[in-house]
This record gives structure tokens, C-alpha cells and sequence, in this order.
């Protein structure tokens, strides 16, 4: 570790984490220790049913919220070196010459960016944008955002001259300085993977400007330091290293220790990232088809790839909000927990806001097969989370075959739903895998406190970081009573469920949607 002098010379760390469920401010020691937390709920927006969106401003209020009510809690606020921001990697806010946002944060799940999405891909192709940017074409991400802004709000857009994702947008109200990390460029659709810049050809077929684009620059970079305004406002110290940070669950990677081939991170979330660690983009078209996506490892030189659920904790909340409301989780999960596996024969595929991968469809629902009077609560909770486990087996086994892989890869585990034990038993069943739980606090704010303390000089490099950094893992192993059940009903109902009702699925969407034909 770099030994600095005067306030540094036992310096903290800040991971500030811009979740979509809270926004947390986390103050480590530099071996990962937590000094200091406090967490605040975030704030969506959701004036209709698909839409949903962030006020900038209400964001910046609840960093600053957040890093006050941390700061707070320590005694020398002066001993803090460095921070970075993490954040998801999809939604992005439209910034004036002042500065100031010029439109909401569409949300990264929001999906009024639908016929964005087509259009894009009768202009430039899926497999083309596949090669080009690591990225199945799909509505979340920003390039959609920012298409739909300018066709439906043209003086928001004609008045914006800079785009920065969430994560981005915080750092730059810290500092003054207007940059992106590589993690957070790639899931823009706009980010060329193989020469890390922005893609001048997608660009001009878009009709945006490369100036619009923030600076990309490796995960960690020291981007500028805390300003007298920032300072004031959220109590860190003024001159406080500011770092590029990453997304969200990349972030969490490089926490966990997740940097080599043949790893596996689990990031447990609202969503679940299925991630694969890399170190050269996969190019076979099919992985893009099949709705997997690629991009930049918070860890300079390497590269992922991501499986993953769109709503894994959201479809935990979503179920304990609509089928055990007057309960609390807990003991909703004690009743899930008294079904046997199998839960009598119910499934529920968990596509409330797309269909994961290896299906790329945003017109796709979520649904309960299976359903009799025999079926109560207990028993409809424990088939969403036998759902979360399959549909995890579904996105991961094509990956293994598409990474060279012959085996299950270590997996390891981090998030909020790593604390469901319930969840973890059957996951580790379903898959027939032992789970690596890794027992760090906040993984995704520490793995920006790192990137933070990269910036700060704090850390030599990121083998020095992970050197210094203690993790304390448990393992889950699979209930062998259960897993040649789990096996049989997987291959031999669960896999069947989405095709049999695609064709539904889509005739709901052509009903009840109110997207228009998209044209430039």
C-alpha cells in the first residue's frame, strides 16, 4: 500500500453505490473493513405502466444524503483519500452547456425505448452491433435512451451537449470533470469493445455527435477532486481524489476478487448479473441473439461477459408485496421454506420487465404454470425462487459452452438476495454447484472504494488492492434429495415455458402497448 503523509497517511475510502433500490455511502479501511454506512431509499418514478424514470436533482440530494449521513459517523472526515461512484450501466441523464440536466433519467428497465430498439435494428443490424459493441441489441440500453429523447422531446435533446450515466453524473457534480469509465461506456451501444472508444459509425447513423459522449477512460483514473461547493454540500473533505468509478455489478466483480477465466460472479441484486470474466471479447454472433452482452472489466485489459436476470430481487419483492403483503418476509420465506421442492408442481418464469437471456424479448411476461386450489402462499413464494435458480441454470449453460468452458466455474456469490439462505439452498441444488458466498459488506460500493483508492494512489494496482482487501466466504452446497428432482422438472418443463408462451406474450404486447412505428 502507498504510505502517504499528513491526512492520507491512514486513509478511508468511499464507495458511493446509486442503486435502484437505495443509494448507499460506504467508508472502508483500506483492507475492506467498514467504518461507516448509511443508506438511503432511491426514488423512481413511474407516471404509467413500462415508464419509469430519475429527477436528476433528487439523485445528487440523496448522494449527498447519504455521504452526510456517513460521514457523519467517523471522526476525522480529513482522513478520507479517495472516492468513485458506482452505478447501473444503462441509464444516462442529458446535460446543458451549464451543466444542468435537460431531461429526466429514463430508467435502465423502462421500456418505451421499444421501437428505438427496432429501429436500430433495421438500420444497422443485431449481429453488426453485436460485433461492433459486445451488445445484444435491446431497449435498455442508453443509445435507446437517447434516440427516444430526441425523437419525442427535441428540445431537451436539441439544448443537451453532454451524456453522463448516473454513476458519472454524481462524479461530475463532485468534481466539476465530465468522464466515463469504460464498464459504464459499454452498455451505451455506442462503445466500439475491441478498440475501447466510441464508434464513429454508429454515431453518425444515430446522428449524434462524438462531443456528446463523456470522455472514456479506464475504471479508477483520477478524473479531478472534490470542489468547495461539493465539499460543503456532502462534508468530504475538499480536494478528495474523484475516480472514474463503474457499473454496478462490474464493480462487484472486482470486490469479490472476480478478474480471471474461470470464475463466475453471481452479483444478487434487484437484478442478477451472471458474470464471466474474459480476456478477449467472444465474437460468435449467437451470443448476441441469444441477448447475452460484453463489455469492459472494471480491471484494465480484461473483458466479461454477462448472463443475468433483469428482476431477481425485484421479483422476490414483487411477490412478497402481492402474495404475502400482510406478512413479513421472513416469515412468508419460513412457509416457502415448509414446501417441498418442486413446490407441488407451480413454476414461475420471472419475466416481469424482459425476457433474460438466452431469450433477447422485450415483449416478454412473467407467468405462474401449474397453479391448482392446492397451491397457497408458501407454495407460490417458493416457485418464484425455484424460478430465480432455473432461470439462472438457463442463462449460465449456454455460456459455458460459448466461453470453453467443460465445467461448472467457481461461483461466487454477492448481493442483498446472498443473504435469502432459502434462495442460495435451492441455487446451489438447482445447479448442482457449490456456491462461494462472499461475506463483504456493500461488494459494489467497496468495489468503488477501490477504484477510489486506485485514484488516490492509494493502491499501487489492482493485485496490490486485492492483496490487501480481506474477504470471508461460507459455502452452500446442493441438498443431493433435491437435485435430480430440480434436474428432471428443469429439462423437462421448465426449459419448455417461455416458447410455449412467447407467442402470447407478444399478442398481450401488441394489445395493450402504445408504441408507435419509430422513424428517423
Amino acid at each position: 500500500m502507498a504510505h502517504q503523509s499528513g491526512r492520507l497517511r491512514e486513509p478511508l475510502l468511499v464507495g458511493l453505490d446509486m442503486g435502484s433500490t437505495n443509494v448507499k455511502a460506504v467508508i472502508y479501511e483500506p483492507d475492506g473493513r467498514t467504518v461507516a454506512l448509511f443508506s438511503v431509499p432511491s426514488i423512481t418514478h413511474v407516471p404509467k405502466p413500462t415508464w419509469a424514470y430519475y429527477q436528476p436533482e433528487e439523485l445528487w440530494s440523496l448522494a449527498v444524503r447519504a455521504l452526510r449521513g456517513a460521514i457523519a459517523q467517523i471522526e476525522n472526515p480529513r482522513r478520507i483519500a479517495g472516492i468513485a461512484v458506482t452505478s447501473v450501466g444503462e441509464s444516462g441523464i442529458p446535460l446543458d452547456r451549464d451543466g444542468n440536466a435537460t431531461y429526466d433519467s429514463i430508467a435502465w428497465f423502462d421500456r418505451r425505448t421499444i421501437q428505438q430498439a427496432d429501429w436500430l435494428t433495421r438500420a444497422i443490424g443485431e449481429d453488426a452491433m453485436f460485433g461492433l459493441t459486445g451488445l445484444s441489441l435491446q431497449p435498455i440500453f442508453s443509445l435507446c435512451k437517447i434516440l427516444w429523447i430526441k425523437e419525442n422531446e427535441p428540445d431537451a435533446f436539441r439544448r443537451a451537449v453532454r451524456w453522463l450515466h448516473v454513476a458519472d453524473y454524481i462524479a461530475f457534480k463532485l468534481s466539476g470533470a465530465a468522464a466515463t469509465d469504460f464498464s459504464l461506456a459499454s452498455r451505451t451501444l455506442l462503445f466500439n469493445l475491441h478498440n475501447r472508444d466510441w464508434d464513429d459509425s454508429i454515431l453518425q447513423t444515430a446522428g449524434i455527435e462524438r462531443s456528446f459522449m463523456a470522455p472514456a477512460v479506464p475504471s479508477g483514473t483520477k478524473i479531478g477532486e472534490v470542489t468547495a461547493d461539493a465539499a460543503e454540500a456532502t462534508g468530504l473533505p475538499r480536494g478528495t481524489a474523484v475516480a472514474a468509478g463503474g457499473q454496478d455489478h462490474v464493480s462487484g466483480a472486482l470486490a469479490a476478487g472476480v478478474v480471471r477465466r474461470g470464475q463466475m460472479l453471481d452479483s444478487m441484486g434487484t437484478a442478477e448479473a451472471l458474470f464471466f470474466p474474459l480476456d478477449e471479447p467472444l465474437t460468435d454472433p449467437e451470443l448476441g441473439r441469444q441477448g447475452y452482452t460484453q463489455g469492459a472489466h472494471v480491471v484494465s485489459g480484461k473483458y466479461y461477459i454477462f448472463g443475468g436476470l433483469y428482476t431477481s430481487g425485484a421479483c422476490v419483492d414483487w411477490a412478497h408485496r402481492v402474495v404475502g403483503k400482510h406478512l413479513d418476509l421472513h416469515e412468508l420465506l419460513i412457509e416457502a421454506e415448509s414446501t417441498p421442492a418442486g413446490s407441488n408442481g407451480v413454476s414461475f418464469i420471472p419475466h416481469l420487465r424482459l425476457a433474460n437471456s438466452p431469450h433477447s424479448d422485450p415483449r416478454a411476461r412473467a407467468a405462474f404454470i401449474g397453479l391448482t386450489t392446492d397451491i397457497d402462499r408458501g407454495g407460490m413464494m417458493r416457485a418464484v425462487l425455484e424460478g430465480l435458480a432455473y432461470e439462472a441454470r438457463s442463462s449460465i449453460e449456454p455460456l459455458l459452452t460459448f466461453a470453453g468452458l467443460d465445467s461448472w466455474p467457481e461461483i461466487s456469490l454477492i448481493g442483498g438476495s446472498a443473504k435469502n439462505d432459502l434462495l442460495l439452498q435451492i441455487k446451489a441444488s438447482v445447479k448442482n454447484s457449490m456456491l462461494r458466498i462472499v461475506d463483504l459488506q456493500e461488494a459494489t460500493a467497496l468495489g468503488a472504494a477501490i477504484l477510489g483508492g486506485l485514484g488516490a494512489g492509494v493502491y499501487a494496482n489492482v493485485d496490490e488492492a486485492l492483496a490487501t482487501v480481506h474477504a470471508h466466504p461460507r459455502e452452500v452446497h446442493p441438498n443431493p434429495d433435491d437435485v435430480v428432482l430440480y434436474d428432471d422438472y428443469f429439462r423437462n418443463v421448465y426449459q419448455g415455458i417461455y416458447k410455449a408462451l412467447r407467442p402470447l406474450n407478444h399478442a398481450i404486447h401488441a394489445i395493450f402497448s402504445d408504441d408507435v412505428e419509430s422513424e428517423h
